[in-house]
């Protein structure tokens, strides 16, 4: 924390304390929290996931954008990391992340020049995927500019009469297409496997299928001895689908036909809302994951201060768009604490609700004669993760005394 201090108190507003404590007022608020011991907990929770199956792990980065996180992922199992964009794979890169998927179509000359370029650092390993034979094409002109070899894999989409509409080969002509092209580069780009995303469909049935045409085409490929790679790589899976996945092909993994990848990345902060409906779910329809004992836990909050209390019925928080998702629900009042009153934060009453956000202001719905003051400070539980890092440059983490062990530093 000392090498730290200093750079902080131009980010972070803070009293000259050390340690810093929350409930002491040493950090000045909104402030992005995460807990170190439900987010350690949720970390041991998706190591244990993938052992049980026999698959890999590469979080979704784009989650988090914290390399110090990353690092802690890749300590606990994690194969990889999973990027979305040329810039997150540079800073993935950047900060030691050896073996980087790219689950996105990479197009423009400085994106593609961008990720080429980073097989330049020793012991670097990038996987990207195609969709398109002119996709393939700017891939491997970008190689043969460089002259290196690049590791691609074809992503499947949902065919055409299943909902949900993504990047991807959707028939077995664009597949011929893009294997045609392939051939032509195969000099600078060779075939590592199948890449999906199911995340975009309504249901299990439709995942289910999704999933076993992911693995039909995988067989059929390897095959052909269209694959460059031993093992071939099967990647799917984001936060809500991924015992799905690992149900549909871990006995392909287990097997060694394949490595499959597996790339949930909110797993570790996990949420209170849309990721928690999400878990639930899995709890109930897959035998495995309630074997771990306690499910994954939120493990990131907004703490922020109330400001004004305009009537009886709304309080106004600091805290708005600019500081917390609000595209898959709006955030949800966990505790209450006042400072110079109560030693560790309440839980908030049940019937508090906040009803709209702007820029740096929260509307909460109290009631007649609650005991809220202005002054009071009140943890916030989050809907989509992926939502709330992003607003954040530096975040807290704390002990279960609410003193900051920890700074980890975002990269958006």
């Amino acid at each position: 924390m000392d090498d730290q201090k200093l750079e902080l108190h131009k980010g972070i507003g803070v009293v000259d304390a050390d340690p810093w404590n929350l409930l002491r007022g040493d950090v000045s608020f909104p402030a992005a929290v995460l807990n170190e011991r439900r987010m350690q907990h949720n970390l041991d929770w998706m190591r244990s996931f993938i052992h049980a199956y026999g698959v890999s792990l590469a979080p979704h980065g784009k989650t988090t954008m914290a390399p110090k996180l990353f690092q802690r992922q890749i300590a606990h199992g994690a194969w990889g990391i999973t990027v979305a964009t040329s810039q997150q794979a540079q800073v993935a890169a950047a900060h030691g992340v050896r073996r980087i998927l790219i689950a996105n179509q990479i197009v423009g000359k400085a994106n593609v020049a961008a990720v080429v370029g980073l097989l330049a650092i020793p012991d670097q390993h990038v996987i990207c995927i195609v969709d398109s034979a002119a996709g393939v094409a700017l891939l491997g002109e970008g190689c043969r500019s460089a002259g290196v070899v690049l590791d691609v894999l074809i992503e499947l989409a949902p065919e055409p009469d299943q909902p949900g509409y993504r990047a991807g080969v959707r028939d077995e002509a664009g597949l011929a297409d893009v294997l045609a092209a392939l051939d032509a580069w195969r000099d600078h780009l060779r075939l590592g496997g199948v890449e999906f995303y199911e995340g975009v469909l309504p249901d299990e049935a439709h995942v289910r299928r999704f999933v076993r045409r992911a693995v039909e085409v995988t067989k059929r490929l390897i095959a052909d001895d269209r694959i460059d790679r031993t093992p071939a790589i099967l990647s799917g899976a984001g936060s809500a689908w991924y015992d799905i996945v690992a149900d549909e092909t871990a006995s392909m993994a287990k097997a060694g036909e394949v490595e499959v990848v597996l790339r949930p990345g909110c797993y570790i902060s996990h949420d209170d809302g849309l990721y928690r409906v999400a878990q639930e779910a899995i709890l109930k329809r897959n035998a495995v994951a309630p074997t771990f004992g306690e499910a994954l836990l939120p493990a990131l909050r907004i703490w922020a201060v109330v400001q004004s209390i305009p009537d009886l019925t709304r309080a106004i928080i600091a805290m708005g768009k600019r500081d917390v998702a609000f595209d898959a629900g709006l955030p949800r009042p966990a505790t209450l604490f006042r400072p110079d009153r109560d030693d560790r934060p309440a839980e908030a009453p049940v019937h508090w609700e906040v009803t709209g956000l702007m820029d740096q202001h929260a509307y909460l719905t109290i009631a007649p004669g609650d005991d809220i003051a202005v002054g009071d400070v009140i943890a916030f539980d989050i809907s989509h993760p992926c939502l709330t890092f992003d607003k954040w440059r530096k975040i807290l983490v704390v002990d279960d005394d609410f003193t900051v062990i920890d700074v980890v530093e975002t990269f958006f």
